[in-house]
C-alpha cells in the first residue's frame, strides 16, 4: 500500500486515512484495482467488460450475450470474473439485476472460491460497515428484495451461502456495498459502473476535501488537490458539489448514515449563489430535471435541446446562470448541440457554463478541467484558436493535478495544445 498514509481513528468520524509524510499538490497518493466491480446496467452494450473501453461496437460474450468485450484478449482476461455470473445472467434472460446485486454477486463468488483478502490491504470486507442498525423499514425493505434477486440470481451457480464468513450474508453484503462502493467513471467523468475499494473505503468525506478520486479504465488514482502536510487526515468528497448544503446533508445522512458538519455544510458556503434568482421559477427548473435526464439517457437529443431551450428561454431572465439548475440545463442543452452537430450553439452554451464552473469547482477539480476541455474542442473546431489555447492551458494546468500527467485523457489535452499551439504559429 505504501507508506504514504496510514489508517487511524479519527475524531467523531470513526476509522479515516491520514498522511504520515507531507504530500504535495498532484501527487499520486495511491493506485489500485478493485476487489470487485461491474459495468453499470445502462452502458453494459457499450463498454467493455475488462478494460471499461466506450464503444459502438464491442465483441458480445456468446453464452450471456450480455457481456460485451473490446477483443478475444479483453474476452480472456474478464473470464476468471465473468464464468460464473455468466450462466446466471444466461438463466435470468431478459431480466439484468441491478448493479448492486451483481457485484455482491461477484464478492460472493471470490469469498466462496477463498480469492478474497489482499493481505497488503489495510480493511478487509469484514471490517466495512453495514449500517443496517441505521437504516430506515423503508430502505431495509429495499433491501430485502435486492437480496431475494441475489439468492434467485445465484441459483444457477447453487452456492452455498451458509459457507460465507460470519457476518457476511446476503443481506449484510448489500448493505455493506451501499455504504462503500465508488462510482467508476471514465477520464471526463461520465459514470461506467460501481467497484469496491476496500482500503479506499476508509477516507472520510468533506464538501471541500484535499483528495480527489479519478479512473483509468477499473483502476483507482487518489491525487492531492492541495498540499498535505504530515497526520492531516485524508477526504474526499461523496458526493456531488453542486448542490445546497441541506440537499448534501440529506443525501450523506440517507446513504451514508452520518450528518455533515463540514465548514462549507455549516457555514452554509455558496448556498445563496446555488439558489440565486426567482425561487419559482428555479424550482419549475429544478423540477424539469428528472424528465430531461431521461431524455439525455436515451439521446432523445432533439427533444432534450427543446424542452432545455424553452425552460432558458422561458426562466432565463429570471434565474441567473450561476443557479445549479439552470446551469444543469445549460450542460445538457450542451450535450444536445454537440450530439446534433450544433456547434456554434454548443459553444455559446458552453460560454454560459464557465463563471459558474470556475465559482463552485475552484480548486483543482477534475469536472471544471474536463469542462474547459470540452469548451476547447469547440472553440478549436470553428477556428477561435486564441480562445481555444487559453481554454487549453487552462484545462491542463487542473488536469496534471486531478489526473496526473501520464492519464490517458491528460494526454489526449497534451496533444490537442500542442495541435493548437502549432496552428497559432504559422499564422
Amino acid at each position: 500500500m505504501g507508506s504514504k498514509f496510514e489508517r487511524f481513528t479519527s475524531e467523531g468520524k470513526g476509522n479515516g486515512l491520514r498522511a504520515v509524510v507531507k504530500i504535495k499538490c498532484g501527487e499520486l497518493i495511491y493506485t489500485g484495482e478493485p476487489y470487485a466491480f461491474c459495468i453499470s446496467k445502462d452502458f453494459l452494450k457499450s463498454t467493455c467488460q475488462n478494460c471499461l473501453t466506450r464503444a459502438e461496437t464491442l465483441l458480445r460474450c456468446s453464452q450471456c450475450k450480455i457481456a460485451r468485450y473490446c477483443n478475444a484478449q479483453c474476452q480472456k482476461q474478464a473470464w476468471s470474473e465473468h464464468k460464473k455470473e455468466c450462466k446466471c445472467l444466461t438463466r435470468l434472460q431478459p431480466k439484468i439485476p441491478a448493479d448492486s446485486v451483481r457485484l455482491v454477486a461477484r464478492i460472493v463468488f471470490k469469498l466462496l472460491s477463498g480469492t478474497g483478502r489482499d493481505p497488503e490491504e489495510p480493511y478487509s470486507l469484514a471490517e466495512h460497515q453495514s449500517h443496517l442498525a441505521d437504516m430506515s423499514e423503508q430502505k431495509k425493505e429495499g433491501l430485502g428484495h435486492l437480496c431475494s434477486m441475489l439468492r434467485l440470481y445465484l441459483r444457477e451457480e447453487e452456492c452455498d451461502l451458509s459457507q460465507l464468513p460470519s457476518g457476511l450474508d446476503p443481506i449484510n453484503l448489500l448493505a455493506r456495498v451501499t455504504c462503500n462502493c465508488f462510482t467508476i467513471s471514465d477520464g471526463e467523468l461520465q459514470d461506467l459502473g460501481v467497484g469496491l475499494y476496500p482500503s479506499m473505503s476508509l477516507l472520510n468525506h468533506d464538501c471541500q476535501p484535499n483528495c480527489v478520486m479519478v479512473f483509468e479504465g477499473k483502476r483507482l488514482q487518489l491525487r492531492a488537490v492541495r498540499d498535505i502536510q504530515p497526520q492531516e487526515e485524508l477526504t474526499i468528497s461523496y458526493t456531488d458539489v453542486l448542490a445546497p448544503s441541506t440537499e448534501r446533508r440529506r443525501q450523506l445522512q440517507e446513504q451514508y448514515h452520518f450528518f455533515c458538519q463540514c465548514q462549507r455544510c455549516t457555514r452554509a458556503d455558496k448556498d445563496s449563489d446555488m439558489l440565486a434568482g426567482e425561487t419559482e421559477a428555479w424550482q419549475t427548473i429544478r423540477d424539469a430535471i428528472p424528465h430531461l435526464e431521461r431524455l439525455q439517457a436515451d439521446q432523445q437529443w432533439e427533444e432534450l435541446l427543446t424542452q432545455c431551450q424553452v425552460l432558458l428561454d422561458n426562466h432565463g431572465g429570471v434565474v441567473p446562470d450561476r443557479n445549479i439548475y439552470l446551469l444543469r440545463v445549460l450542460d445538457m442543452a450542451l450535450d444536445a448541440c454537440i450530439s446534433l452537430d450544433q456547434y456554434d450553439k454548443a459553444l455559446e452554451y458552453g460560454y454560459r457554463t464557465q463563471g459558474p464552473y470556475e465559482l463552485y469547482f475552484s480548486d483543482p477539480h477534475p469536472s471544471r478541467a474536463v469542462e474547459l476541455f470540452r469548451v476547447g474542442k469547440l472553440q478549436h473546431f470553428l477556428c477561435r484558436l486564441e480562445e481555444a489555447h487559453c481554454s487549453f492551458r487552462q484545462a491542463y494546468d487542473i488536469m496534471k493535478v486531478t489526473h496526473g500527467s501520464e492519464h490517458a485523457l491528460t494526454n489526449q489535452l497534451r496533444r490537442k495544445l500542442e495541435e493548437c499551439q502549432a496552428e497559432l504559429g504559422r499564422l
